[in-house]
């Protein structure tokens, strides 16, 4: 005997009813609704099925119901909840994920202060503000960060989407965000890290301004003595071609040339020879190129090069090199530019001038070489990434740099240390006290004047704080004004202001207490 069973809609709508039930309950065919059959169970007794629906209709904590089957037998409905807070935890770390970390309080003053001196020198430069999302199309960023997909973090499928997280603010989403919305031309930041220029401009002058700008960060920031790099990729491919090697390998030794800053040739040509299958003396020759760097006489002594000048690739990037050092001779940052052949920026879609800044400190011995402590911006030309994305193939010329913020801050955090520097990590100017009890309406009342007047100010956020508690509490906080009310400035209609540097303090009138106070701000 087959019993049907109709649930109303009514019955917990959302819950995935076929999971609650036995597996030899089927859906009646050729119905719409919910409708249940149960072949093997016959007739149940009134009370089983009131048991069975009694359990149905009970919150959704369950994940299975047991039913027996037999005709005398009560169906018996076991309810187990998905939470089982009695139950032990499972021996997990509490961490972050690997490659980041926590920000503390005193860590974001830092890095604020660094980022809001970026972003003024981009606005400087009359750049708008521009954010893209995080992640992009798996196949976009693949395609285009050449042997350096490997950094790419792949996400999991995502609505029938393959998505990758980029590994840092590069020009990629720029470039698909200028063919997505046809500009041709833009000046933009990205989250105070990246600064690019797009469209058709005469030569070197946006590329220039880039290198100025980088020169100013670094100069702002003062994080000591810096040098930028810049090299040109039309000079390697000028120079791979002239050494004799196959063009298919030009991105794969551009990649190990890139090592340089972080490995010495011996082990560079090392790789190009037996990983990459260069012949030795390929390898040889690319090592008298690139261990060359200089200033603007090094571009002429290439121009004077009989193989490399004959290269129309290299011969291009070398004219504009020694246009873009005139422009950074008027910018009157020359100084601080190298002409450097090892720059290769193993980035696949640098199409022109590249360069990189790296920190430079000072030996004990006088007359030594300065040691490099690194790279903490970079960039470069990349003239056709945009119509990689364009349907149609437009061209968008751009050029760009990225600012190492995070690299930034571990330096500036670490000579804080080194110096004890003590960081305040709130903005407060004010602190609303009271040395009595039941004064916490009147605090109240005085802290939203401040509030409404623009000042930053707090407050103890208990009924009766003790006045000690107030003022230490103020002194290690690095609060530089206190505002005390009581019952005799009440009485008197005053407010006692205390400077809590030098413990002075002074009755001012209610009416006078914001001026008052906007005005030693103003004068601190």
């Amino acid at each position: 005997m087959v019993l049907g069973l109709r649930l109303h809609s009514a019955l917990y709508p959302s819950w995935g009813l076929a999971c609650l039930l036995p597996r030899s309950f089927a859906s009646c065919p050729g119905k719409s609704d919910s409708c249940l059959t149960m072949p093997q169970l016959g007739l149940l007794h009134r009370r089983a099925w009131a048991s069975l629906l009694g359990q149905l209709r009970r919150p959704p904590g369950a994940v299975c119901i047991r039913v027996v089957h037999s005709h005398s037998q009560v169906a018996e409905a076991t309810l187990t909840s998905q939470l089982k807070p009695h139950q032990e935890k499972s021996n997990f770390i509490i961490k972050t994920p690997k490659g980041t970390r926590d920000l503390s309080p005193q860590q974001m003053v830092v890095r604020e202060k660094i980022l809001d001196m970026v972003v003024s020198c981009f606005k400087r430069h009359g750049a708008k503000g521009l954010d893209t999302p995080a992640f992009e199309l798996k196949e976009m960023l693949t395609e285009k960060y050449g042997e350096d997909s490997m950094l790419i973090y792949d996400l999991k499928d995502q609505g029938g989407e393959l998505l990758s997280l980029r590994y840092d603010l590069t020009e990629v989403p720029f470039a698909r965000y200028l063919a997505m919305n046809k500009v041709k031309k833009m000046k933009r930041y990205h989250v105070g890290k990246d600064f690019d220029i797009a469209g058709q401009f005469d030569p070197m002058i946006p590329d220039a301004e880039c290198l100025k700008i980088m020169c100013e960060i670094l100069s702002g920031l003062q994080l000591g003595d810096f040098l930028i790099k810049v090299n040109d990729r039309r000079i390697l491919d000028g120079i791979f071609a002239v050494c004799g090697i196959p063009e298919s390998k030009f991105h794969a030794i551009c990649s190990s040339i890139d090592k340089l800053d972080k490995m010495s040739w011996k082990d560079v040509r090392h790789e190009m020879v037996a990983k990459k299958g260069l012949a030795p003396e390929v390898a040889d020759r690319i090592g008298d190129y690139v261990q060359c760097h200089g200033g603007v006489s090094l571009v002429e002594q290439m121009f004077q090069d009989s193989e490399l000048s004959q290269n129309q690739h290299a011969l291009e990037g070398l004219r504009d090199l020694k246009l873009l050092f005139e422009y950074l001779t008027l910018f009157g940052v020359a100084e601080k530019i190298s002409f450097d052949l090892s720059l290769a920026r193993g980035l696949d879609y640098y199409t022109g001038v590249i360069y990189e800044a790296v920190l430079l400190q000072t030996s004990a011995r006088a007359g030594e070489e300065p040691l490099n402590v690194g790279s903490v911006a970079a960039g470069g030309r990349y003239d056709g990434l945009v119509g990689m994305f364009d349907p149609k193939g437009h061209k968008v010329p751009c050029v760009g740099l990225s600012i190492g913020v995070e690299r930034i801050f571990s330096i500036v955090e670490q000579r804080m240390k080194n110096v004890g520097e003590k960081i305040r990590t709130t903005e407060t100017e004010v602190f609303v006290a009271t040395p009595q009890k039941n004064f916490l309406q009147e605090r109240l009342k005085l802290i939203a004047e401040l509030w409404d007047a623009g000042i930053k100010a707090e407050l103890m956020y208990k009924n009766n704080p003790k006045l000690l508690t107030q003022l230490r509490y103020c002194e290690n906080m690095g609060i530089p004004l206190m505002v005390i009310i009581g019952e005799q400035e009440l009485k008197e209609g005053v407010i006692k202001l205390r400077s809590v540097a030098s413990r002075e303090e002074v009755a001012i009138k209610r009416e006078n207490l914001v001026a008052e106070i906007q005005k030693r701000l103003s004068e601190s």
